[in-house]
Order: C-alpha cells, then structure tokens, then sequence
C-alpha cells in the first residue's frame, strides 16, 4: 500500500467527518436536537451528534479504502454499530433505563422482564459481527474456518463495546481510536484504517473542546470498525490473544474503574488529560 493513497483515504475520512459536523452543528441548533443534547461529567452542555457523524465518515471511508472482501463487511460493522449506538444513546437516557447500565445492568433488566436499550444495542452489534464473519470467511471450511469466524465476531463486538466503555472523558476514546487506527495502517488490510483514522482525527478537537460526544454511535462503530481491521490480521494466535485482551478488559471494568486507573498510572494520566479544557 502506497504512502501516498493512505494519505488520500485519510484526508477522505478527514473531509467527510468534518462535513458530517457541520450538519450535526446546525441540527444541534435546532429543536431537533434537543434529544441528543447532555451534560458532560464537569456539567457542560454537548451534544452526541459528534457521534452519528463519526460514524457515518468512518465507515464511508473504510469501505473505501478495505480490500475487496471486506468492504461489505465494513459497512455492515460500522452502519449497523452506529445505528443502534444511536438508539441506545437517545432510549438509555429515559428515566426507566437509568440503571440498565454495564453487562449486570442488562442482566437484571431481563430478570425483570425488560428488554434495554443497552440489550438491543448488544444484540444488534453482535448480529453485525456474525454477518461480517460470514461475509470476509472466503472459501475456508472445517473447524479452522468456525475458529476464524468466531473470533471475527469477538474482535467486532468486543472492541466495538471496549472503545464505547472508554468514552468517559473528552478525547479519550478518540485518542485511544487514532493510535489504534495507525497501528492498523500496516499490511494488505491497512486501508481499512486509514479512512476511520482520518475522521476521528476530525473530531477530536471537537471532542476535546466539549462540543460535541461520541456517544455509544460513534464510539460503537469506530470501535467495530477497528475490531473488524483487527479481525483481518494474519496470525489466527496474535487475533486469539487480542480476543483474550479485550475480553478480559470489559470484564474488569465490571469492578474496576477506568478512570482511575488511568488517573494512577503516569504517562496514561498525561495522555489521558492532552487537549483537554480543565474540569
């Protein structure tokens, strides 16, 4: 893959994204926007249609850039990822969602006989990484094939949910999405990032500034995105050990607090906090 075509899909990524904020600026201005507009955790206003732009830029310019055998599995991870991260940003803030959060959240829910928000989003994720499996599996049968398949649907759904449980503070799940992104620029499958890696660097100065969020939308479907550039590394042991990775960091965040982690380590605490206002 050339420099320079790597550098094109990143400045389409990059164009698209910052057309994308554009509309959702003047949506947000709106009373059409009202439904996606929060309080952030130091108690300024923004808005999540950072998110549904990012992911709208991130998956046009991934298909654009993925190998032949990917590209359909890019706008299914991205769209559909973005498109139920977006219900689950607008239908988890209703008062009955309030406690309907992380896997034990959920879990009650079902108990109860309720279905979340955050279970609809999970369930359609999840469908989304199955459909991609199928679809970038080639011509591979037997046991290996089902291994393959299975850890595609992993990466997909399980980095696609860890970017999402990152997205606490400004900036952090995006920076967190540009490193991971330009690790992803190697091999015959790097095109993928390139797109994703231009428009998250797009937002980020909006994310940082506390304009907008990612939200479940847009962290959901960079993160599917990355899962699915993850899932397309050659070596079925490095993709086996980033499932493990990745699963067992969403299992401790069940009891462990990100942020604090991350506010005890040096160098995770300065990068964290880069760019961002003062709380």
């Amino acid at each position: 893959m050339s420099a320079g075509r790597t550098a094109l899909l990143a400045v389409a990524g990059a164009g698209a994204a910052r057309g994308a904020l554009s509309v959702a600026a003047r949506l947000a201005a709106r009373p059409a926007g009202e439904p996606w507009r929060r309080t952030n955790y130091a108690g300024r206003p923004v808005s999540l249609l950072g998110g549904p732009a990012l992911a709208a830029a991130a998956t046009a310019s991934a298909a654009l850039g993925a190998p032949p055998g990917t590209r359909a599995a890019a706008v299914v991870v991205g769209a559909a990822s973005g498109l139920v991260g977006g219900y689950d940003d607008l239908a988890g803030a209703r008062p009955e969602q309030a406690r309907d959060k992380g896997l034990a959240g959920h879990l009650r829910a079902l108990r109860e006989g309720r279905v979340s928000a955050g279970a609809v989003k999970v369930a359609g994720i999840g469908a989304a990484a199955a459909t991609a499996a199928l679809l970038t599996r080639g011509s591979g049968r037997g046991a290996g094939a089902l291994v393959d398949g299975v850890l595609t649907t992993g990466l997909v759904a399980g980095t696609a949910n860890l970017l999402n449980l990152l997205d606490l503070r400004p900036g952090r799940a995006a920076k967190v999405g540009v490193l991971a992104a330009a690790a992803g620029l190697g091999g015959p499958a790097g095109r993928l990032a390139a797109g994703p890696l231009g428009a998250t660097l797009a937002v980020l100065p909006e994310d940082l500034g506390e304009r907008v969020m990612l939200g479940d939308s847009g962290a959901n479907a960079l993160g599917a995105l990355l899962g699915l550039r993850l899932a397309a590394v050659g070596s079925r042991a490095v993709r086996a050990g980033a499932l493990v990775a990745v699963s067992g960091l969403t299992l401790a965040s069940e009891r462990v607090s990100f942020t604090r982690v991350i506010e005890a380590t040096p160098g995770l605490r300065e990068l964290d906090r880069l760019g961002r206002r003062p709380s």
